[in-house]
């Protein structure tokens, strides 16, 4: 299954499949379980974060895969209270070692706290690590497109990556085209919004039913025909599979206009809007 996942390449010549695993809320063993039969189903891209407290898990979970380190990539988060340079260095090692990890393949900021005014410092330790090995290439996670200006202008360093809130209801079509105009990948976290809120929604229903397919297969088809690189979360074996399988349809161009009516601008899920969220 592996093999039929596309693959992007960053703007610093590494490679990323166009869909992956969100880990987000799975700990302990159940945790560990979902991300070996997700790297079972198919999945080589797996999302964890500092703030998750399941990096271990994530490690746990590619020790039972079975799976050679080599044809993972694996993405951690820094969290916020280790903005400042020294701790954001001693957090990429923690998070090594709590995944049993020699290095990442991506590592971003979780969110730029723009009130703390520390995530130029942060994006330098970032720069620093990828020099030391310690991880693949750097992103970040929540930036707005000032943020975005203000690191690159600073450090002359642009991001690979830029992790945002992007599903249907909130298509980010704007901080899309920004992304694009520095050669930033997108990266779509809660990609299918809400389950119930999707569910019942009548355009999507209607387009998985043209198609036979599942509404989260019409969702994630359409996250990957706008270019971003999606993460959904399963701990389902069956569901798993299901997400992967989008590659063998397509959308045609009055369903994707469809689906982008459906944005709002209140569409955030949870209200965190990164020009005043904080997270530590």
């Amino acid at each position: 299954m592996n093999k039929a996942i596309p693959e992007v390449t960053l703007n610093d010549g590494t490679t990323l499949p166009v869909t992956g695993l969100g880990t987000y809320g799975l700990w302990g063993n159940v945790g560990a379980n979902a991300v070996s039969s997700g790297i079972d189903a198919g999945y080589r891209l797996i999302d964890t974060a500092y703030n998750y407290e399941n990096e271990g898990a994530v490690g746990e979970g590619i020790k039972r895969s079975g799976i050679s380190r080599e044809e993972l990539w694996v993405t951690s988060k820094l969290p916020g209270r280790y903005h400042h340079y020294d701790k954001a260095m001693v957090a990429i090692q923690e998070s090594l070692y709590r995944s049993n990890l020699d290095y990442f393949d991506l590592y971003v900021i979780h969110w730029p706290l723009p009130n703390q005014d520390l995530y130029v410092e942060a994006w330098q330790a970032l720069i620093d690590a990828q020099k030391w090995g310690l991880v693949r290439s750097i992103g970040v996670s929540n930036f707005l497109p000032e943020h975005l200006e203000r690191i690159i202008q600073e450090t002359g360093v642009t991001p690979s990556l830029n992790q945002v809130e992007l599903h249907p209801f909130f298509n980010q079509e704007e901080q899309r085209r920004v992304h694009a105009e520095h050669g930033i990948q997108t990266q779509s976290w809660s990609p299918i919004a809400r389950a119930a809120d999707i569910l019942s929604n009548d355009t999507v229903r209607k387009i998985a039913e043209i198609h036979n397919i599942t509404v989260p297969q019409v969702v994630l088809r359409w996250q990957y025909q706008i270019g971003s690189v999606s993460i959904p979360r399963s701990t389902s074996p069956q569901r798993q599979r299901e997400n992967l399988a989008i590659f063998d349809f397509a959308l045609s161009e009055a369903e994707m206009a469809d689906i982008a009516k459906l944005t709002r601008p209140d569409g955030r899920l949870f209200g965190m809007d990164p020009a005043t969220h904080e997270e530590f």
